[in-house]
């Protein structure tokens, strides 16, 4: 069929179908980050020929001592792409580069795997729309662990020929490819899915430090919760208590994993889309103080789990 099985719920374009029908070979990816240089790697991994650029110099000596191939320049790298693909800081960074990119690669699929606004977003889809390029915005899921392993949910929202063209591309570097509508409502179910993870976290993190001012112990809750009503993702797979779940940051300090101050932006994205459409998102402005709290106390580039200290301290 083309696909070989990698794991549960995992599958990976074969080595043939890469060789014989991607007519999306040469890929542009621009963005080498904790979270673009693992991704990248893996689409170099599954048989792509990629051209990789970062501004940071840092970045591109990490990406070269990892065998990445790199360009001198983003027009370089534009140079024969059959795609572009983008992991980027904000709205900003990725309209600069579409803007200079379509001019040399207009005829190249351009994916951004960034989370940014939604306004941003689809002033990227008109830019790639008005070259006649297709685009997808596909953020993502899973974070640095789920970029190295290549098991990343891709989030994505495209007209259907162009979510199509991007599939097996995302396919090399996640285990899950949603479509979730036209451009743009890739970065809505992103906005929307870290909302609720954001609120969950906060409300877990409350949970767990009220008990130990009750006296009730870590592990007594967890066991209650885990099995009972008060059970989510934040609490069986991410527990912001060392000691509890074997992949919590919590059991690392805080280190690695999803940054405060990503959740924290995430959030405000939330609200500023919300602000748009007439709404009001009290619970995720309630967690986004709580985060903003922990960013000011020197939590910025801990795991948001560890807002649990800054309610610890209070």
């Amino acid at each position: 069929m083309g696909w070989r099985r990698q794991g549960r719920g995992e599958f990976r374009l074969s080595d043939d179908v890469l060789s014989k029908e991607s007519q999306l070979s040469r890929i542009a990816f621009i963005g080498l980050g904790a979270m673009g240089l693992p991704m990248a790697a893996n689409l170099s991994a599954s048989g792509y020929e990629i051209a990789g650029f970062d501004c940071s110099a840092s970045a591109r000596d990490k990406a070269a001592s990892q065998g990445l191939r790199l360009s001198d320049s983003m027009e370089q790298a534009a140079e024969d792409a059959d795609a572009v693909v983008t992991m980027l800081q904000n709205g900003d960074q990725v309209l600069s580069v579409w803007e200079g990119m379509l001019g040399l690669a207009a005829d190249a699929l351009f994916i951004d795997c960034s989370t940014i606004d939604l306004a941003s977003a689809r002033r990227a889809h008109g830019l790639a729309r008005a070259r006649g390029a297709l685009s997808v915005d596909a953020p993502v899921s899973g974070g640095v662990a789920g970029a190295q392993a290549g098991k990343l949910t891709f989030m994505c929202g495209a007209e259907r020929d162009a979510f199509e063209k991007a599939e097996p591309i995302l396919q090399s570097m996640g285990a899950r490819i949603v479509h979730c509508g036209g451009p743009g409502l890739g970065q809505a179910a992103k906005i929307c899915n870290n909302l609720m993870l954001g609120v969950a976290m906060a409300a877990t993190a409350e949970a767990f430090t009220l008990a130990e001012q009750l006296g009730l112990s870590s592990q007594a809750l967890f066991d209650v919760a885990s099995v009972s009503s008060g059970q989510s993702w934040s609490l069986t797979s991410y527990c912001p208590v060392a000691g509890l779940t074997p992949d919590s940051p919590a059991n690392r300090g805080y280190k690695a994993g999803f940054q405060t101050k990503l959740m924290l932006k995430d959030l405000r994205l939330a609200e500023m889309a919300a602000a748009g459409s007439g709404l009001e998102t009290p619970m995720a402005s309630a967690a986004a103080r709580l985060y903003s709290e922990f960013e000011s106390e020197g939590g910025g580039e801990d795991d948001f789990s560890g807002v649990i200290q800054a309610m610890r301290r209070r």
